[in-house]
């Protein structure tokens, strides 16, 4: 079964710097990172993680996972990765 997530990235607060993300279709599934690429890497971590426990309490693995990258408007572009 192939699963699509879907994020909001947002950028940080000017003082604190970097960005944040979230799942939308994973509750509190969510990442910050420095940067765009720290960001992404650690969405696939947190994408990961969730998933791993998910089926530790369900029983349910998950075997394939699909996001969609969209990043904050000054560089829009979609992405779709393969967790």
């Amino acid at each position: 079964m192939l699963h699509s997530y879907t994020l909001a990235v947002y950028e940080a607060e000017p003082d604190e710097g970097g960005y944040w993300a979230e799942v939308h279709e994973l509750s509190g599934c969510v990442a910050q990172g420095e940067t765009l690429d720290e960001l992404r890497s650690n969405v696939l971590d947190a994408i990961q993680a969730w998933e791993a426990t998910n089926e530790d309490l369900d029983g349910e693995p998950v075997s394939q996972s699909v996001f969609t990258w969209s990043l904050p408007a000054a560089q829009v572009s979609t992405e779709t990765v393969h967790a």
